[in-house]
């Protein structure tokens, strides 16, 4: 299966032409092991080491269109984890600034993501729960992990809306009833503002 392949099984669920362009336009085999490089474009999620995945590429594509960034906008990624999701942001000419709990992925990450030659995006090991604060505010914040809360950190990092104009928009995957919620905030004028994006299933948050 190859990229215009998958997207066709999208089934029309994401519609922003950036983000489709980015789908086609990334190398998801060379962010999997080589043993499952043929299943690279499968969609469903493939294990990466560490107890951790790749996401499958619906989701990823439907979180990345949720944010609603641009070129030029400035996103906050928790999770590196493969460094897919962050060269997807960086394809539709997002900053991103990545960071990871885990130094072995953190590391295979940067390596892959600067042999493709992504620039623009900004490298940090450790607890994402704390978010980036000295690089605040950002156009958009996404989580790759499940918690069972929001950390009020990212919240405080989130763009203020100002003149009648939204502010940021954070994307992350939170415990629910016994199962995960792919969930939406928006920074308003009216406030924060929640909505459900349908159930998932992520790995969970590590401090």
């Amino acid at each position: 299966m190859g990229a215009d392949e998958l997207i066709r099984m999208f089934g029309g669920r994401v519609h922003d032409r950036l983000v489709l362009d980015a789908i086609r336009s990334v190398p998801r085999q060379r962010f999997v092991p080589a043993s499952l490089a043929q299943q690279a474009w499968e969609n469903h999620p493939l294990p990466i080491g560490q107890g951790q995945t790749i996401s499958q590429p619906l989701i990823v594509a439907l979180m990345t269109e949720a944010l609603q960034v641009g070129p030029g906008d400035r996103v906050l990624e928790i999770g590196t984890g493969s460094g897919y999701q962050a060269a997807v942001l960086a394809q539709c000419g997002v900053e991103v600034f990545t960071i990871e709990v885990r130094p072995e992925l953190a590391d295979g990450a940067r390596r892959v993501l600067e042999e493709l030659g992504y620039a623009g995006i900004h490298y940090r090991v450790g607890n994402g729960r704390a978010g980036w604060p000295e690089q605040a505010p950002f156009d958009g914040i996404i989580a790759t992990a499940a918690g069972d809360d929001v950390p009020s950190a990212w919240l405080a990092q989130l763009r203020p809306a100002a003149d009648q104009q939204a502010g940021g928009r954070l994307v992350l995957p939170v415990e629910s009833d016994g199962g995960q919620e792919l969930q939406l905030i928006r920074n308003t004028p009216e406030g924060l503002h929640r909505s459900s994006l349908g159930g998932v299933r992520f790995v969970p948050l590590v401090d």
